[in-house]
């Protein structure tokens, strides 16, 4: 599959500069894929639209990874943990080409640069950064917390799963709800860089599943995942059978789910990983018209817009 068949056109204004006023206040396009049907609904709606399904989410939480460096001028985005006792971590850091093995910036000493703008780096102590936002938010986040689930409790995130973002402790209270963890990391939010799909790698992510977890998710009638990072741990358990490890699974077009039955996600970049797996749950061109309705009804995008449900 051409990456370009994952383009389209988006009015800029639409890209969500800052979290709804009130998480669940969020917009809900909801897509039935055995009727057709589709409804516009508030986030807040969401159990309205469920049956019987388990709620499945991803538990992570985003640590303060994105550290300012002086000279020059740039940054290091903390990517996972490598070593706990050694403070070793996998970043990201530019400007790369002006970077050098056992360069020190304040708490970060550069160890090994691995290509592509990665890097081992040993850091002293805990994470003392600023929340590492997306590039395409702009606007100052007057909120950190708004950057993080109000469920997630297992630090280790460089993104935020941005499909929990919308629910609040009471809306949860009225859902099954169940947890897996998945440490968001260069995967996750890595653009596509290929001319095809086939040609994208992944390097993977850490994930983790309690093994009562897993027993009720397996046993469940019907399971919805809430993100795209959780999908991937659902349907990289069910198919390994390793409840702790790392996924590399690349979710794309003509990808037979396993465990997955439902999905709620955001809206995502045009030629993202993110994009070809919501592709792959609801077909190609489905996808393509849900995309172009959202634009035609004025929906929010990305890490702050709003929401998709997909039954």
């Amino acid at each position: 599959m051409d990456s370009s068949e994952l383009d389209y056109e988006l009015p800029s204004e639409l890209i969500a500069q800052h979290p709804a006023a009130r998480r669940d206040a969020s917009r809900l396009l909801v897509f039935d894929r055995s009727t057709g049907d589709v409804r516009h609904r508030t986030f807040a709606e969401l159990p309205e639209e469920l049956s019987d399904e388990l709620v499945v989410v991803n538990d992570t939480r985003v640590v303060p990874a994105r550290i300012r460096i002086e000279r020059p001028r740039g940054e290091v985005l903390l990517l996972e943990r490598l070593a706990v006792q050694d403070g070793e971590w996998l970043a990201l850091a530019r400007p790369t080409r002006k970077l050098k093995p056992g360069d020190r910036h304040g708490a970060v000493e550069l160890l090994e640069h691995l290509g592509e703008g990665r890097w081992r780096v040993r850091l002293d102590g805990e994470p003392q950064g600023e929340t590492p936002l997306p590039p395409y938010i702009t606007e100052p986040l007057r909120d950190p917390a708004r950057y993080q689930t109000v469920y997630g409790d297992e630090a280790g995130s460089a993104a935020a799963p941005t499909a929990g973002l919308h629910f609040t402790p009471e809306l949860l209270e009225r859902l099954d709800v169940e947890r897996v963890t998945l440490h968001v990391g260069l995967d996750t939010f890595r653009p596509l860089a290929a001319d095809t799909l086939e040609e994208h790698e992944l390097h993977g992510e850490r994930y983790s599943v309690r093994p009562e977890a897993w027993k009720r998710i397996e046993a469940a009638e019907r399971v919805l995942a809430v993100g795209t990072t959780t999908v991937r741990v659902l349907e990289t358990v069910a198919r390994t059978r390793e409840l702790v490890g790392r996924s590399s699974l690349f979710v794309t077009p003509g990808f037979e789910f396993r465990r997955v039955d439902a999905l709620l996600t955001n809206f995502h970049l045009p030629r993202s990983t993110l994009l070809a797996l919501v592709m792959a749950f609801a077909g190609i061109e489905r996808t393509r018209e849900l995309y172009r309705l959202a634009v035609a009804e004025r929906y929010r995008f990305y890490s702050f817009g709003d929401a998709m449900l997909i039954l």
